[in-house]
């Protein structure tokens, strides 16, 4: 399954790769791509454990950039 999440306060491109290599690293992760110009995550994943990867991933985010927000 593959979905598109805004973000908010996404605050540096360096930000953006760190969570872009950390999200990459969750099991079940298929493709990731965060982009600081658009403000947008871009994710496929199994779709059988979506949900549960999501929630990883907004952990993952917030270790990165505290203020940061997905919008689900």
């Amino acid at each position: 399954m593959k979905k598109v999440f805004k973000m908010q306060d996404l605050d540096c491109a360096n930000c953006a790769a760190k969570m872009e290599r950390a999200i990459g690293k969750i099991d079940g992760v298929k493709s990731v791509s965060v982009s600081f110009m658009t403000q947008r995550l871009s994710v496929e994943a199994e779709e059988s454990r979506f949900d549960e990867i999501v929630r990883e991933i907004v952990k993952v985010c917030s270790r990165v950039e505290p203020d940061c927000r997905i919008l689900i």
